[in-house]
Formats: structure tokens, C-alpha cells, sequence
């Protein structure tokens, strides 16, 4: 028998107790562009949490502290300067070299979305008991079927479970939900991105004119009006990755870590 098209989202550990689904007859393009972004709200909130094991996650919010409230450009040279790296390699628990690179870029992806403002989508984040999880334990578990989009990601958890693993399986789910959500939500990335100007290699002189490009930027030629907000979110996103900021935890360093440091 085929399984039918659904988006569902459900995730139980400790207080956190998230169920949310979409069923076939309510899967318009619409409902679910808003279920992603509420989903990638809903995981990019959590991640911290689970990194303690890795990094002093709090020593982290304290350096993002240290520039609350700044412009764009402020922020981004910030993120950017040798000794924000330099206080990043501090703040993580590895002593091997290639292993300590790794987690310093999951740590600035961690920094980059606490001091950049627009990176969350209007969206809420997704409800509790709306559903009723298909695991009973603690779990994260995510999957869609639409069409030939096919996705399941997913981690049950005990007491041997790191929390390394969840984040990774967290940043996952992250990924997939900002790079489906533009496709559902009719946004031109390549439009914004022509419009931003953004190359493959993005030199230090040039990034306060991506910085503007990107302040004076007007979505409204790129999204229908109901998901400009939206398109706002991904052209700051295409930004911080054309000039090496990750806008969050990155899924690839920590997939690696994850791979080479428990194997």
C-alpha cells in the first residue's frame, strides 16, 4: 500500500514535546512553506541545548552578548574578525586539531544565529499534542512524502544517545526545511541572488556592498506577498554563506565530527 502524502514533525524529550502533522488534503503549497518555517524555528531553538557536551554553549552567549543589538555590518565584521575565531577555539571541548576545527565551525554557525537578527521566520514554532507521535520515547522524527520529495529523518534517544547526535539530526531536519521551503513558498532564489550580486568568491572589500545590496534589497519582485518576510530570511541566508558565515549549525562539520570523533 502507498503511503500518502503528509509533512509530520514530532520530537518528545525531557519538557520539550512537539506533534505536528500535515495530511494529504491539507498539503497546498501554502500550508506547507509555513510548516517548514515553522519547523526550522521549531529545531534551530533547540540545538544549543544539545551541545553542551562539545562546547560551552554558555561561554557562546555571552560572546554574542558582547554585540547585542548591532547593525549588519557590525555584526558581520564581528563574526568575521581573527579573534572572534580565536575565542571560538576556546569555547570547544576537542583537543585534536582537525576535530577542534570541525566543532569551531559548528560553534560560529551556533554564534551566527544568535547575534544575526532575521534569521527566524515569522512562523511560530510547531505546537505540542496535535498529534499523537508514532514513538512514545524520547525521540526526534521528521518525515514528508509529496510528490518525489521523499524525506525521513529521525533519532530515538536513551542514555547512551549523545547529544552531539541529536543536534546533528536536528541541523539536518534544519537543512532540508530552508532549502525545500523556497520551492513551496514560489520564492526566485536565483532572482535574489542575481539581484545581491552574490558570487562564489566573495572578497573582504566587497562584503559592505552585499551588506547593502542586501538592506536596500526589495523582495517583493521575488515572492508573492504572503511569503516576502520569508524571501527576506533567505536572501540574509544567501548573504552570510556567499561571505563563509554559516546562518547556523551547519550540517556537514557536524556530521564529520560526528563520524571521525565516536567511530
Amino acid at each position: 500500500m502507498s503511503v500518502p502524502d503528509h509533512v509530520v514533525f514530532t520530537a518528545r524529550d525531557g519538557e520539550w514535546f512537539v506533534a505536528k502533522t500535515l495530511e494529504a488534503a491539507d498539503m497546498s503549497n501554502e500550508n506547507v512553506a509555513h510548516f517548514l518555517a515553522a519547523l526550522s524555528n521549531t529545531v534551530s531553538s533547540r540545538m544549543a541545548g544539545y551541545l553542551g557536551e562539545v562546547m560551552d554553549v554558555e561561554g557562546l552567549m555571552e560572546l554574542a552578548g558582547e554585540v547585542e543589538g548591532c547593525d549588519l555590518g557590525d555584526c558581520v565584521a564581528f563574526l568575521k574578525s581573527p579573534k572572534t575565531s580565536r575565542k571560538l577555539g576556546s569555547l570547544v571541548y576537542e583537543k585534536d586539531k582537525k576535530l577542534r576545527k570541525l566543532l569551531v565551525d559548528v560553534a560560529r554557525g551556533l554564534l551566527v544565529g544568535e547575534v544575526i537578527e532575521g534569521l527566524s521566520y515569522p512562523e511560530k514554532e510547531l505546537p505540542g499534542k496535535a498529534v499523537r507521535p508514532r514513538f512514545e520515547g524520547r525521540h526526534v522524527d521528521f518525515t514528508a512524502k509529496h510528490g518525489r520529495w521523499i524525506v525521513v529523518k529521525r533519532i530515538l534517544i536513551d542514555e547512551k544517545t549523545k547529544g552531539v547526535d541529536v543536534a546533528y539530526v536536528l541541523a539536518g531536519i534544519n537543512d532540508t526545511a530552508v532549502s525545500k521551503l523556497p520551492d513551496y513558498a514560489g520564492i526566485d532564489m536565483g532572482g535574489i541572488e542575481g539581484k545581491l550580486g552574490v558570487k562564489k568568491k566573495v572578497r573582504k572589500s566587497e562584503i559592505p556592498a552585499l551588506v547593502e545590496a542586501y538592506l536596500s534589497l526589495d523582495v517583493s519582485e521575488f515572492a508573492p506577498e504572503e511569503f516576502a518576510p520569508h524571501a527576506k530570511v533567505q536572501a540574509l541566508r544567501l548573504l552570510l554563506e556567499s561571505i563563509g558565515l554559516p546562518p547556523g549549525v551547519p550540517v556537514k562539520p557536524l556530521k564529520k565530527y560526528v563520524e571521525k570523533a565516536f567511530t
